[in-house]
Formats: structure tokens, sequence, C-alpha cells
């Protein structure tokens, strides 16, 4: 189905640039990209657009270079530049929309909690909670939280547990990163009662967070999902999310409780601080508070000094 849902989109890709891949030029992309922001797509459908034909072009490169230079004259250089290419920081532009607060996640979360008792299915419901809190502790893409099996819990892994990440996304088409990410802020405990209550309660299979035939949920589908359930808690528009903003949310809230920005790069699986700098987005106090804070610390050790020395 993902390989189908692929060629699709490649093809509309295609079809929209209106040449032969080879001959694409970087005012094409610009071309389909405004075209699709005019028609009121969203950010990460032309994400989408732009990526798919960067991965098709990437293959030309690899494997037809030398046909195609024979047969049309032409050299392969990709259209995708530093201007038109897409920023995979989210579905949201940071520039506008800042990551959910830590109070917006704690009753969010809280939300899904208590409907875990009203709901009409109790395991849809228990398996929303639990996977929605490892996207926002761990700090998980979608694919990457859809993509988990149950043997990659490994609890005994360090002072907290670890999740096994076997497919992360890997930098500039490299193939799947795999990476350790902790389970932390409880992400343990909320674990080890998904898997004795709850997972039992689908159909067998390795699959984590699985639907209820077995299989793996779409990186779609749980988009959705968060999207049905913030309809359900009422919220006003502006106070809801995406699955990538929990993302973004884990990386600011880490920052501003003091956790350096290379333990978040580890954290998130990027290949450089500077894509984790773009993910971080203090609140509006955060000079204040972090101020704040180095006075009182400071003003306890002064004390500590002078009651020693008395």
């Amino acid at each position: 189905m993902t390989v189908e849902n692929d060629i699709g989109l490649l093809e509309r890709t295609l079809t929209a640039l209106g040449r032969p891949a080879w001959d694409v030029t970087p005012e094409d992309i610009d071309r389909v990209v405004g075209d699709l922001a005019l028609a009121g797509r969203a950010a990460s459908t032309r994400r989408e657009y732009v990526q798919i034909f960067k991965g098709f072009h990437r293959f030309l490169q690899v494997r037809k270079a030398v046909e195609i230079e024979a047969g049309f004259g032409v050299r392969l250089i990709c259209p995708v530049d530093e201007f038109n290419a897409s920023r995979h920081v989210g579905d949201d532009s940071p520039a506008q929309l800042p990551p959910p607060t830590p109070e917006r996640v704690a009753e969010f979360f809280e939300f899904l909690k208590a409907r875990i008792a009203t709901a009409r299915k109790y395991a849809p419901a228990a398996r929303d909670y639990a996977m929605f809190r490892t996207l926002y502790h761990g700090g998980l893409r979608s694919e990457e939280v859809s993509l988990l099996d149950r043997p990659d819990l490994h609890f005994t892994r360090g002072p907290f547990g670890k999740l096994h990440v076997r497919f992360g996304k890997g930098a500039r088409t490299s193939g799947p990163r795999p990476r350790w990410v902790s389970m932390l802020d409880g992400l343990d405990l909320v674990l080890r009662w998904f898997l004795d209550d709850v997972r039992r309660k689908f159909p067998d299979s390795p699959v984590l967070f699985a639907d209820e035939s077995g299989g793996s949920l779409h990186r779609g589908t749980i988009r959705n999902r968060l999207r049905y359930l913030m309809e359900l808690e009422g919220r006003p528009v502006t106070d809801r999310f995406s699955p990538h903003a929990l993302r973004r949310a884990c990386a600011t809230h880490n920052y501003e409780r003091g956790v350096d920005l290379v333990t978040i790069q580890q954290l998130l699986g990027h290949w450089t601080v500077s894509s984790t700098m773009r993910y971080v987005r203090p609140s509006a106090t955060f000079i204040e508070d972090a101020y704040r804070r180095a006075v009182t610390t400071t003003l306890g050790e002064l004390t500590a000094e002078r009651d020693s020395s008395a």
C-alpha cells in the first residue's frame, strides 16, 4: 500500500511538472510548490511532492545517469536546491506556530486518560494514550512510532529503560538510522502498563501500537487520530497541534529544563545540532525564568558559604 501511494504521488508530481524528470529546473519546482500553496494544500503535502521527486531524481542519478546522458545529452543535477527544498521541521511552520506548552500537553494527556474509562472501546483508547505519550516523551516521528515492535522495548537497559528505534529517519536519503531512546518522565511505567493490560486485547502480532487487525498504524492514521481526539476534547482550533508538534515540544521542554542541545540531538536522532536548534522554541518567559533560576542558585550558594564560615 505504501509503494502504491508513493507511485501515485510521483505520477501526480511529474504531471504537475509537465516535463521529464531530467529536464526539470528549480523554477519548475518553485512553480509546482507555489501552485499547491495557492490551491490551499497543506505544507506537509507540498513537502511530500518535493521529497518524492527528490527521491526519484536520486534514483535516476544512481541507476540511470549514464543512459540518460547518452540518450538525451543531459547530465543529471537535482533541481531541488536550498531555496525550494522542503523543510522537515513539521507540518506547521515553526516561525508562526510554537509547540504546545507543557501545561497544554499535560491537559491533553489528562483528557486521554479520562477517556479510557468512558470510551466505547477500551483498547484503542488506551493504545492512543500510550502511543501519544511515547511520541511526546520519546520525541519520535509518527513513522518511527508506527514501526515499533514489542521486542523494541528494553526495560532493563539503562536506568529508565530504552526504546530501540530501528527505523529512525536517515539524513540525505541515507536509509534507516537506528538509535536508542530513553523512556523518560514515567514513559517506562506507561509502556509496562500498556504491554501488561492493553496490548493483549489486540490480535497477536509483533507490532507494538497495533490497529484492530494487528497491523501497523500508518503515519497518516496517527495524524488523523490525533486530530479526531482533539476535536473530541473540544478545545479551540488554536490549541490544537500535530504529531510533529509533539516532537518539537519534546525538544523545547527538555531544553527549558536544562537538557543540553547535544543530548536532545541524540534523543531526536538528528544528524546535526543545527537541526535540533530549529526545533527548540523556548517560551516567551524563558529568559526571565532562566535568570530567576540562576539568581536563586547563586543566592543559595552564597547563603551556604556564609553559614559554613560563621
